[in-house]
């Protein structure tokens, strides 16, 4: 979802450079892209080995506003406003070189399909869903990343899932509303919904004014160990820290989740409001359904052309199995050096309070683990600070 400044080359170019075989049309096209995000990081309060906390964390971060990646996209037109379009988008640890999203080659994204200027656009493969596409774009998310998202990234506030298996469908733009659609097959025979995934949302915009709203649901699957469910779903899993890493065994996930954003000269605000629930049963871990219900908010200035400032909130409660409260405060600079490099400087505290569920089920005190960022405190607070720089291609 994110602009790239990309490098583009015809056909017949990136075709022989890239030993692809076949004629190019006289109207198709091949774009590279990339982008590098690394940033030096210091976290008060994490949690060091054997589960122990450790007071700071100096550490290398990778993809700290945007995540590190580079893709081809690829366009064919068929005539009549008709076109083939596809998409190979790699993700990867700058830090380390390795690869990210489960080692996958074209883990953040792999599609193929057919676009009409009249119909809409349908593609294949693995790619993000409704909820992302619409409402994620209004969100702080857009402008500094994932250390201003839901603690855990519990709603894929930060998209840490893409799905699998996928057929998605995006309207045409009608009036400043776009509708899109996903069905994501589980491919188990004889049980159509095992492991299946759907989605569906729209996004309306008007000169200054975005307003968007989006369902998902992804069934969890039935691979079984000791008794418990491990999640085998064409979604990816969400269970990555301790703020949900005690849900890793539900029957299901749904996400409800709404945003809107207004601009007005240098300044841009937004809200938005998630329900996330973990459904359970005789396979899961808990009894109850998990209810996540997050509200967030953020205001940023514009003072030049090359200066963004922000500031964000962010509130999380539990309720059914556990009860506990999440409190975060994010601020964020971004210096843009040129229309390709920036300087960032990020920085959030969050604090919890109450109980959440350890991975075997049991009753545990909640800690904190700000955004996305996937580092837990070990105990009730945590502070992050960033500094980076980001370049793309």
């Amino acid at each position: 979802m994110t602009k790239n400044h990309s490098l583009k080359l015809t056909a017949a170019a990136a075709i022989g450079a890239l030993a692809f075989a076949g004629s190019a049309h006289a109207q198709s096209a091949i774009t590279l892209y990339g982008v590098l995000d690394a940033g030096i990081a210091y976290v008060h309060n994490a949690q060091g080995p054997n589960g122990r906390n450790q007071s700071s964390l100096f550490k290398l971060g990778s993809g700290n506003t945007y995540g590190n990646r580079w893709g081809l996209r690829g366009k064919e037109d068929l005539g009549g406003g008709l076109a083939t379009i596809f998409q190979l988008e790699n993700g990867f640890n700058i830090a380390t070189g390795t690869l990210g999203q489960g080692s996958r080659e074209f883990g953040r994204k792999a599609i193929v399909g057919l676009t009409s200027t009249s119909f809409g656009t349908v593609t294949l493969g693995r790619q993000y869903d409704p909820v992302v596409d619409v409402v994620q774009p209004l969100t702080e998310d857009a402008y500094f990343g994932g250390t201003f998202a839901t603690p855990g990234d519990l709603d894929n506030y930060d998209n840490s899932l893409r799905v699998n298996n996928s057929v998605k469908y995006i309207s045409p733009l009608f009036a400043g509303f776009q509708f899109e659609a996903l069905y994501a097959f589980g491919g188990v025979a004889g049980s159509t919904g095992n492991g299946q995934t759907f989605s569906f949302g729209g996004v309306y915009s008007n000169g200054p004014l975005g307003l968007a709203a989006a369902y998902f649901h992804a069934n969890g699957g039935n691979t079984l160990t000791n008794g418990l469910r491990g999640w085998s779903s064409t979604s990816d899993t969400l269970f990555n820290t301790a703020i949900n890493s005690g849900f890793g065994s539900a029957r299901s996930i749904q996400i409800v989740r709404a945003a809107a954003q207004y601009a007005f000269g240098p300044f841009t605000t937004g809200i938005s409001y998630s329900n996330t629930q973990y459904g359970d049963d005789a396979f899961s871990a808990f009894r109850t359904t998990a209810k996540f219900n997050t509200g967030a908010a953020f205001f940023n200035y514009r003072p030049t052309a090359a200066v963004l400032v922000g500031l964000g909130y962010n509130y999380t409660s539990l309720t059914g199995p556990a009860s506990a409260h999440y409190n975060q405060v994010n601020a964020g600079l971004d210096y843009a050096l040129s229309k390709r490099t920036s300087l960032y400087a990020l920085t959030g505290y969050q604090r919890a309070s109450g109980t959440t569920l350890s991975q075997t089920g049991a009753l545990v005190p909640a800690v904190a683990s700000i955004g996305s960022y996937g580092v837990n405190s070990g105990t009730n607070t945590q502070w992050l600070t960033t500094v980076g720089i980001r370049a793309k291609f």
